[in-house]
């Protein structure tokens, strides 16, 4: 694994630069091996890093396989901590562009929440959840 983040800000810019780099060592490096993670995509729940690691490099393999770049951008951010633990609420925007004409495919944005702990002075993502909202009428996730 990587060397550890100081601080909780530098846990989402590493988040953004490994998916764009598809580095699922970088990713992990994030990851707490205790890590425990409710996903909207495929495996609903992942607990530890070895299932959560199946799923990322699965992701970053379909992503090398059809040619896509994605992009990610972090809004309406909200960080609370203290000196061992925090919370971060935000929307992440992934959005996929083709690697050879950067023609843009499709965008997402979700909900998340990360509980972050600090452990040898770096910061961990012990649980994470992404989440969209629910269309009340039709029961599936609104995309936009």
């Amino acid at each position: 694994m990587l060397t550890g983040v100081s601080n909780v800000e530098g846990v989402l810019e590493n988040y953004k630069r490994a998916i764009y780099e598809k580095d699922v060592e970088k990713f992990l490096s994030i990851y707490d091996a205790d890590v425990h993670i409710y996903d909207c995509w495929g495996k609903w729940e992942s607990k530890g890093i070895s299932l959560w690691k199946e799923n990322v490099t699965n992701w970053f393999a379909s992503m090398r396989e059809e040619g896509e770049l994605l992009k990610v951008d972090v809004s309406d951010v909200t960080i609370e901590e203290n000196t061992n633990l925090a919370f971060v609420n935000c929307a992440i925007t992934f959005a996929a562009y083709n690697e050879t004409s950067e023609e843009k495919l499709r965008q997402i944005t979700n909900r998340f929440t990360f509980g972050l702990k600090k452990t040898n002075e770096s910061w961990l993502i012990t649980h994470e959840h992404s989440s969209l909202p629910i269309d009340m009428e039709t029961g599936k996730g609104m995309f936009d």
